[in-house]
């Protein structure tokens, strides 16, 4: 027979699994890591004519893709601690607005450090995605759609290593590295406009929020006691014959 804990994990396993899953907010999840990692490295192939037209250097002009690292790296060790339970939708949308408003700054910045302003504010977009994107996606598929999601959000990562260096040279040479840069605010955009619906809620019906602190009651097992056989012993006597 299984035991009440395992059946307990069953039946929330089963509740959450009946809803349908948001592979539109999934797609969405990955054009956003396309166009952040594809931002964080267009610059590997514009160095020499961002350093012409903003008067620098190019090894100064790299330092564009070092900050926004930095930046990634403090916001997502501090993102959940900061926001604590704010709704992690607000905070997508948040950050996705945040790649939008790095690239038009980029784009426009007239000096270098308003150009490292925007690199910076892509950081902060990095690192808050990044650390919330698995647990986001766990609550938009069923559990045994989970490494799929997992794998399509990971394959807008992918994709945008390969091509962001190459890509970012040939529209820079049509339009110019502004023109290259400011190409991520439409597609932040229609990032935004995708998903429609919420995350699931978790197994104790909770709102999904960053950092949620769970609590889990296991039922005990009331102990088996059996009755006692209430059956009468008679004392049997064996008289022995008498010499």
């Amino acid at each position: 027979m299984a035991s009440p804990i395992a059946a307990v994990a069953y039946t929330d396993a089963a509740r959450i699994d009946d809803q349908p899953a948001r592979w539109r907010a999934v797609y969405a999840m990955a054009l956003c890591s396309f166009v952040l990692i594809a931002s964080e490295f267009m610059p590997v192939s514009l160095l020499s004519p961002i350093a012409q037209t903003l008067n620098l250097i190019e090894g100064r002009a790299g330092q564009a893709i070092a900050v926004s690292g930095l930046f990634a790296v403090i916001t997502s060790l501090s993102l959940s601690a900061v926001l604590g339970r704010m709704d992690r939708r607000i905070v997508l949308l948040v950050l996705t607005s945040l790649l939008a408003l790095s690239g038009a700054i980029v784009a426009f910045a007239p000096t270098y450090l308003v150009f490292m302003a925007g690199r910076a504010l892509l950081g902060v977009a990095i690192g808050g995605f990044w650390s919330m994107s698995a647990a986001v996606a766990m609550r938009l598929v069923p559990i045994q759609s989970v490494p799929k999601a997992l794998a399509v959000i990971s394959g807008g990562n992918a994709l945008a290593t390969v091509l962001a260096a190459p890509l970012g040279s040939f529209v820079g040479s049509l339009i110019g590295w502004r023109g290259a840069f400011f190409c991520v605010v439409p597609v932040a955009v229609a990032a935004v406009s995708m998903p429609t619906t919420r995350p699931r809620r978790s197994v104790n019906h909770r709102d999904d929020r960053i950092a949620p602190r769970t609590s889990a009651v296991m039922p005990v097992p009331k102990p088996m006691i059996r009755p006692q056989n209430r059956t009468s012993c008679h004392s049997v006597f064996i008289t022995s014959p008498p010499r």
